[in-house]
């Protein structure tokens, strides 16, 4: 006799006897059951339907491991380059755009249309760039820092659900992975600035560990409210959860986001987002008025354009993690649920942009007194005010 259950939270375990399992009947039911949860969340722009590695080995014929490795390749190249390329949209074109219009200027406009092409002509005027190496410097750190920042940030990206099938792993601790990978930046830039002989690249250095320490922490633990009310880690049945109802005003369903049921966590988190991914009024580590850049002021060429990227890939990643803890993810209505992922990840951008331009930079002792006076206890607050809602209505 065994018992098996729901992954989520409240959900009652069910007694099966083994006299009752039916080889047959348990395949046609298991069939039928992820057939209609897979058209379910396919039509709600959700996140069913076979993993893209396994959907990739399924085109090209393989199976067993070869299947499993080429699929995985081929998928995660896809993904990354995905993330390039709205990267190199964002980065050199999308935000000088963005913040003319909040700055009531007028941005790139001549090089191609709608100054497009700013992106190849960046692109090769930093390429093309000398890359100097100052004498004294860490060498093998030095090399490293600028690899890891992009790296830890698409190394996140491989437990995001994009829509329906775009996903390259779904393992039952995915947002923890998601949070392990994108602390990985913590220690690049800590490299960056160390390895750099420089004391203001060092105090750049110091100030991330320092904000992402005081910021992480209220981060974490506010997603952990999130688990609380789904009961898993699995970012497909945190996303799936999302999906039902929450409330039907004249026939039309309001679907129980993260953000409806719980804004004041939606906030918190965004907050500590911000301070994460280092924008105003959070960009301390790189202040170019008090600290000439901080942990990059000795990097150009090809190595600034990789730490260029990596702050941009981080964004999306914030992005990504909004959107699937408190925006429902990939779902909406009409659009496919990639279309509506990436929605929700350039709205994220789209904010960013508009607190570089509008919010003023706090005091590296403002922050910290701001994350561990402030965001810690309101997210402790937060967690255990959702343990006891969640606790009374189970």
């Amino acid at each position: 006799m065994r018992w098996t259950g729901n992954a989520r939270a409240g959900a009652a375990p069910v007694r099966e006897r083994d006299s009752d399992r039916d080889p047959t009947a348990n395949g046609t039911a298991t069939a039928t059951a992820n057939g209609t949860a897979n058209a379910t969340a396919a039509g709600t722009g959700g996140v069913g339907g076979a993993p893209l590695p396994d959907a990739i080995a399924g085109l090209l014929g393989l199976d067993g491991v070869a299947g499993a490795v080429v699929g995985g390749l081929i998928g995660a190249f896809i993904i990354a380059n995905l993330m390039l390329t709205m990267t190199a949209v964002a980065g050199p074109w999308a935000k000088r755009k963005i913040t003319a219009a909040f700055t009531d200027r007028i941005a790139v406009n001549r090089i191609g249309p709608f100054g497009l092409l700013i992106i190849v002509a960046d692109a090769v005027r930093l390429l093309s760039k000398e890359l100097i190496v100052p004498e004294g410097v860490d060498r093998p750190a030095w090399d490293l820092a600028p690899i890891v920042l992009p790296f830890s940030a698409l190394l996140g990206f491989a437990v995001i659900p994009l829509g329906s099938g775009i996903q390259l792993a779904d393992p039952e601790t995915g947002l923890a992975f998601a949070f392990a990978a994108a602390s990985i930046a913590s220690l690049g830039l800590v490299m960056a600035g160390y390895a750099s002989n420089n004391k203001y690249s060092l105090l750049g250095g110091l100030r991330s560990i320092a904000q992402n320490i005081a910021y992480e922490i209220p981060l974490v633990v506010t997603a952990a409210s999130v688990v609380i009310f789904t009961g898993t880690l699995q970012m497909s049945e945190i996303v799936a959860v999302q999906a039902e109802p929450l409330v039907t005003v004249a026939g039309v369903s309001i679907p129980q986001w993260f953000a409806f049921v719980n804004p004041f966590a939606f906030v918190l988190f965004l907050a500590a987002n911000m301070a994460e991914i280092g924008r105003n009024p959070f960009d301390i580590p790189e202040a170019p008025t008090e600290i000439v850049a901080g942990y990059q002021t000795e990097y150009s060429s090809v190595y600034f354009v990789l730490f260029y990227l990596g702050e941009f890939i981080h964004i999306f990643l914030g992005g990504a993690l909004v959107a699937v803890l408190f925006l429902g993810g990939p779902a909406g209505p009409i659009l496919p649920g990639f279309v509506w992922m990436i929605i929700k990840m350039w709205a994220f951008f789209l904010f960013t942009q508009w607190c570089r331009s509008a919010v003023p930079r706090v005091r590296i002792d403002q922050l910290i007194e701001i994350g561990w006076k402030g965001m810690l206890v309101l997210s402790f607050a937060n967690l255990v005010l959702t343990a006891i809602i969640v606790g009374v209505i189970a």
